[in-house]
Protein backbone atom coordinates (compact mmCIF):
# COMPACT_ATOMS: atom_id res chain seq x y z
CA UNK A 1 0.00 0.00 0.00
CA UNK A 2 1.53 3.37 -1.00
CA UNK A 3 0.84 6.30 1.05
CA UNK A 4 0.28 10.10 -0.83
CA UNK A 5 2.33 12.83 0.32
CA UNK A 6 0.96 15.89 -1.67
CA UNK A 7 -0.91 17.68 1.52
CA UNK A 8 2.04 20.07 2.02
CA UNK A 9 2.27 18.94 5.88
CA UNK A 10 2.51 15.55 7.89
CA UNK A 11 -0.73 16.33 9.31
CA UNK A 12 -2.73 17.34 6.84
CA UNK A 13 -1.19 14.06 5.09
CA UNK A 14 -2.46 11.86 8.13
CA UNK A 15 -5.30 13.53 7.23
CA UNK A 16 -5.50 11.95 4.03
CA UNK A 17 -5.54 8.62 4.99
CA UNK A 18 -8.92 8.45 4.71
CA UNK A 19 -9.98 8.35 1.61
CA UNK A 20 -13.30 9.65 0.10
CA UNK A 21 -14.71 10.95 3.18
CA UNK A 22 -18.23 12.06 1.17
CA UNK A 23 -18.90 9.21 -0.01
CA UNK A 24 -17.41 5.44 0.66
CA UNK A 25 -14.44 5.82 2.63
CA UNK A 26 -11.28 3.86 2.47
CA UNK A 27 -9.36 4.08 5.81
CA UNK A 28 -5.47 3.43 4.88
CA UNK A 29 -4.37 3.08 8.65
CA UNK A 30 -6.39 -0.19 9.35
CA UNK A 31 -3.84 -1.43 11.83
CA UNK A 32 -0.45 -0.30 14.01
CA UNK A 33 1.85 -1.81 11.10
CA UNK A 34 -0.04 0.63 8.73
CA UNK A 35 0.75 3.58 10.54
CA UNK A 36 4.53 2.22 11.02
CA UNK A 37 4.39 1.90 7.15
CA UNK A 38 3.04 5.85 6.67
CA UNK A 39 5.61 6.90 9.09
CA UNK A 40 8.39 5.64 8.02
CA UNK A 41 7.31 6.90 4.51
CA UNK A 42 6.75 10.23 5.55
CA UNK A 43 10.38 12.26 5.00
CA UNK A 44 9.73 14.55 7.72
CA UNK A 45 9.22 11.57 10.15
CA UNK A 46 11.72 9.30 11.40
CA UNK A 47 12.34 5.62 9.94
CA UNK A 48 11.86 2.45 12.29
CA UNK A 49 9.15 3.96 14.66
CA UNK A 50 7.16 1.02 16.34
CA UNK A 51 3.31 1.68 16.64
CA UNK A 52 1.42 0.04 19.89
CA UNK A 53 -2.36 -0.22 20.21
CA UNK A 54 -2.50 2.99 22.51
CA UNK A 55 -0.29 4.62 19.80
CA UNK A 56 -2.45 3.84 16.84
CA UNK A 57 -5.76 4.69 18.47
CA UNK A 58 -4.20 7.86 19.70
CA UNK A 59 -2.80 8.62 16.24
CA UNK A 60 -6.65 8.00 14.84
CA UNK A 61 -7.98 10.48 17.24
CA UNK A 62 -5.59 12.89 16.27
CA UNK A 63 -6.46 12.48 12.58
CA UNK A 64 -9.84 12.86 13.22
CA UNK A 65 -9.78 15.92 15.74
CA UNK A 66 -7.30 17.61 13.10
CA UNK A 67 -9.38 16.88 10.29
CA UNK A 68 -12.54 18.72 11.76
CA UNK A 69 -10.72 21.78 13.32
CA UNK A 70 -9.54 22.07 9.46
CA UNK A 71 -12.87 22.04 8.39
CA UNK A 72 -13.49 24.57 11.15
CA UNK A 73 -11.06 26.86 9.58
CA UNK A 74 -12.40 26.49 6.09
CA UNK A 75 -15.90 26.74 6.69
CA UNK A 76 -15.03 30.08 9.02
CA UNK A 77 -15.77 28.43 12.31
CA UNK A 78 -14.93 28.47 15.30
CA UNK A 79 -12.80 25.18 16.49
CA UNK A 80 -14.13 22.49 18.17
CA UNK A 81 -13.33 22.40 21.68
CA UNK A 82 -13.13 18.58 22.13
CA UNK A 83 -10.79 18.68 18.81
CA UNK A 84 -8.72 21.52 20.04
CA UNK A 85 -7.82 19.47 23.54
CA UNK A 86 -7.31 16.21 21.82
CA UNK A 87 -4.69 18.06 19.18
CA UNK A 88 -3.32 20.44 22.33
CA UNK A 89 -2.73 17.17 24.32
CA UNK A 90 -1.05 15.43 21.78
CA UNK A 91 0.90 18.49 20.87
CA UNK A 92 2.38 18.26 24.48
CA UNK A 93 3.81 15.22 24.01
CA UNK A 94 7.63 14.28 23.89
CA UNK A 95 10.38 16.13 21.22
CA UNK A 96 11.62 13.86 18.23
CA UNK A 97 15.30 13.45 19.04
CA UNK A 98 17.31 16.19 16.42
CA UNK A 99 20.90 15.11 15.18
CA UNK A 100 23.16 15.42 12.61
CA UNK A 101 25.01 13.09 10.36
CA UNK A 102 27.32 12.67 7.43
CA UNK A 103 23.96 12.80 5.14
CA UNK A 104 22.06 15.28 6.99
CA UNK A 105 19.48 15.58 9.25
CA UNK A 106 18.62 12.36 11.25
CA UNK A 107 15.41 12.05 13.41
CA UNK A 108 14.95 9.50 15.78
CA UNK A 109 11.80 8.88 18.79
CA UNK A 110 8.83 6.97 19.77
CA UNK A 111 5.35 6.54 18.71
CA UNK A 112 4.38 9.38 21.05
CA UNK A 113 7.02 11.99 19.74
CA UNK A 114 6.08 11.18 16.17
CA UNK A 115 2.68 12.22 17.41
CA UNK A 116 3.38 15.38 18.90
CA UNK A 117 5.37 16.68 15.99
CA UNK A 118 2.48 15.89 13.88
CA UNK A 119 0.25 18.10 15.84
CA UNK A 120 2.62 20.66 16.45
CA UNK A 121 3.03 20.80 12.71
CA UNK A 122 -0.74 20.90 12.41
CA UNK A 123 -1.10 23.53 15.01
CA UNK A 124 1.22 25.52 13.30
CA UNK A 125 -0.92 25.24 9.73
CA UNK A 126 -3.98 25.80 11.67
CA UNK A 127 -2.44 28.67 13.22
CA UNK A 128 -1.75 30.90 10.48
CA UNK A 129 -4.34 32.95 9.01
CA UNK A 130 -2.43 33.38 5.92
CA UNK A 131 -1.91 29.55 4.83
CA UNK A 132 -4.15 28.70 2.50
CA UNK A 133 -5.48 25.98 3.53
CA UNK A 134 -7.91 24.05 0.95
CA UNK A 135 -9.37 21.37 0.31
CA UNK A 136 -9.16 19.10 -3.03
CA UNK A 137 -11.76 19.92 -5.81
CA UNK A 138 -12.35 16.68 -7.29
CA UNK A 139 -15.61 15.80 -5.93
CA UNK A 140 -15.47 12.31 -4.72
CA UNK A 141 -11.85 13.26 -3.01
CA UNK A 142 -11.54 15.06 0.28
CA UNK A 143 -8.01 15.50 0.75
CA UNK A 144 -6.71 18.92 2.52
CA UNK A 145 -3.82 20.59 1.28
CA UNK A 146 -1.56 23.64 1.74
CA UNK A 147 -1.71 25.55 -1.44
CA UNK A 148 1.39 27.11 -2.16
CA UNK A 149 1.05 27.92 -5.48
CA UNK A 150 1.44 31.32 -7.35
CA UNK A 151 -1.33 32.93 -6.90
CA UNK A 152 -2.79 30.02 -4.60
CA UNK A 153 -4.52 28.91 -7.56
CA UNK A 154 -4.35 25.40 -7.36
CA UNK A 155 -7.47 23.42 -7.41
CA UNK A 156 -6.27 19.93 -6.47
CA UNK A 157 -4.46 18.20 -3.98
CA UNK A 158 -2.11 16.13 -6.74
CA UNK A 159 -1.99 16.22 -10.80
CA UNK A 160 -1.38 12.55 -10.43
CA UNK A 161 -4.15 11.67 -8.62
CA UNK A 162 -7.06 13.96 -8.53
CA UNK A 163 -5.53 16.75 -11.70
CA UNK A 164 -5.29 13.95 -13.98
CA UNK A 165 -8.76 12.39 -14.10
CA UNK A 166 -10.63 15.96 -13.61
CA UNK A 167 -9.02 16.78 -16.59
CA UNK A 168 -9.73 13.56 -18.61
CA UNK A 169 -13.25 13.47 -17.37
CA UNK A 170 -13.63 17.25 -18.94
CA UNK A 171 -12.17 16.10 -22.01
CA UNK A 172 -14.46 13.00 -22.66
CA UNK A 173 -17.47 15.43 -21.62
CA UNK A 174 -16.10 17.93 -24.23
CA UNK A 175 -15.30 14.64 -27.06
CA UNK A 176 -19.52 13.52 -26.15
CA UNK A 177 -20.81 16.64 -26.42
CA UNK A 178 -18.67 17.17 -29.93
CA UNK A 179 -20.00 13.54 -31.19
CA UNK A 180 -23.39 14.13 -30.04
CA UNK A 181 -23.54 17.84 -32.30
CA UNK A 182 -21.71 15.88 -35.39
CA UNK A 183 -24.86 13.30 -35.23
CA UNK A 184 -27.47 15.54 -35.32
Amino acid sequence: MEFAFVSGDPALDLVGTVESRRGAAVDRLAAPGDLERWIGACDELPDGVSVDAASFTAALRLREAFYGLALDRLRGHRFSPAGLEIVNEAAAGPALVVGLSDVGLRLSGDAPAVLAQVARGGITVLADRHASLKECGRPDCTRLYLDRSRGARRAWCGMDACGNRVKAAAYRARRRAADSAESR
